[in-house]
């Protein structure tokens, strides 16, 4: 492996992998390389990397509609700023560079997106405002649009990438591999395909965002009922998983359909099955995205079981899968149920402690208040040496439930964190 040992290895203007040639332990053996209709597909280095591709620009052939939703920090980024200021849900071509957030850039972050977008849309002959835009790396460094501009005033000449993996491989930060998914659906005897990229690593919790995401859905769909497919979905996919807690000032999903129209989807069973298809598009971006959270050793499954409320019911989910003490413990894999009991605690939900019980897996480790007095320690030791696990809390107090997806915290992601540039 490639190690940086210190700040000082790294470029002040770069934020690439710190260990170039690690891999997640969730990597895919193999990639995709789907090749969606009625777009085209640019990417470059621009310079905002030392290394590897950094700029992504997708042109699509025709205006198309789209519905976005994005972090609700009240940090936001200028990308987000600028996204919601100027577009209105149609998209004739996309922009995304990493290694530069351009947030907490001030009013200058928004007139440098202004440079770069009023130039492609003179190139490609649209609107500015049917142009979206995303960034993505390190906050607080004025980004260059000259770079942007430089890589794209020839644009129109350029020969487009033919696949989307060049795409997702071109939005990648800390990431250690690309996030890409597709699906075919078969409706009324017709055929369709949604294609998904993203990326995400580390600064991974919701509420949305949670990263940057987009996804394309091959045949025509009114933005009301796009906007209906992202509401639906969000909440069991992007904004249930948690790698560290901390939420982007970036993070941006946007749901992109073409003019193709194949099927109607005002019919119910018609937007059902799209809406199913969008879920699992969804869902497995998510999970791939915090199957690669920075330094991972072990994915954790967390199911909240019988709560009083929704509300109960996330609120102690969340408590749980972000806690220091139970990822480290995870990490070490160490049932350390004590810690579990504490995240409920510092919740600040009314729980009966004497309700809850806490499983590992299937080994059941605390009941009525108390410890499990028959645990098969045996058992449960070899359950904690798996990659994947699974932590079961039943609160006894209703009828609610929610899954979450985390990981551990391990002594990588202090290295990459501690080293990444600040």
């Amino acid at each position: 492996m490639n190690k940086k040992s210190s700040t000082k290895d790294l470029s002040l203007s770069s934020n690439e992998r710190l260990f170039i040639n690690n891999k997640s332990l969730f990597s895919p053996k193999k990639y995709i390389k789907p090749k969606p209709n009625g777009l085209k597909i640019y990417t470059y280095n621009a310079g905002f990397k030392k290394r590897f591709n950094d700029l992504l620009v997708i042109i699509f052939d025709e205006t198309v509609e789209s519905s976005a939703v994005y972090s609700k920090t009240s940090m936001p980024s200028a990308p987000i700023i600028w996204d919601k200021l100027n577009n209105k849900g149609k998209a004739k071509a996309l922009i995304v560079n990493s290694g530069n957030a351009n947030a907490h850039t001030g009013s200058k972050g928004i007139k440098i997106i202004d440079k770069y977008v009023n130039y492609l849309s003179k190139v490609i002959g649209c609107n500015k405002n049917e142009i979206l835009v995303s960034s993505t790396g390190i906050i607080g460094e004025q980004l260059n649009p000259d770079k942007i501009i430089k890589k794209i005033k020839n644009i129109n000449k350029t020969i487009p990438n033919d696949n989307l993996l060049d795409a997702a491989l071109s939005i990648m930060t800390t990431d250690t591999y690309p996030k890409i998914t597709e699906k075919k659906v078969s409706l009324n005897g017709k055929t369709f395909k949604i294609y998904g990229i993203a990326k995400g690593s580390g600064m991974i919790h919701p509420n949305m965002g949670t990263m940057l995401s987009y996804v394309f859905i091959q045949t025509y769909v009114p933005k009301i009922i796009l906007k209906k497919l992202i509401n639906n979905n969000l909440k069991n996919t992007f904004n249930s998983i948690s790698t560290d807690g901390d939420t982007s000032t970036s993070d941006t999903f946007v749901l992109f359909s073409n003019n193709k129209k194949l099927v109607n989807f005002n019919i119910n069973k018609n937007f059902e099955i799209l809406n199913k298809s969008v879920f699992e598009v969804m869902e497995d971006l998510s999970l791939k995205v915090v199957k690669d959270g920075e330094g991972i050793s072990k994915l954790i499954k967390l199911n909240i079981i019988k709560g009083k409320s929704k509300n109960q019911v996330m609120k102690i989910g969340f408590s749980i899968i972000n806690s220091p003490l139970v990822k480290t413990a995870i990490a070490g894999e160490d049932a350390n149920w004590g810690r579990i009991i504490a995240a409920i605690g510092k919740s600040n939900q009314k729980i009966n402690q004497s309700k809850i019980k806490i499983f590992f897996g299937k080994n059941l480790v605390c009941q009525k208040g108390f410890i499990y007095n028959k645990i098969n320690l045996r058992a449960l030791n070899m359950y904690m040496k798996c990659k994947i696990i699974e932590i079961s809390v039943v609160l006894d107090s209703g009828s609610y439930k929610h899954t979450f997806y985390g990981n551990d915290l391990t002594h990588e992601y202090i290295r990459i964190n501690a080293e990444y540039r600040s």
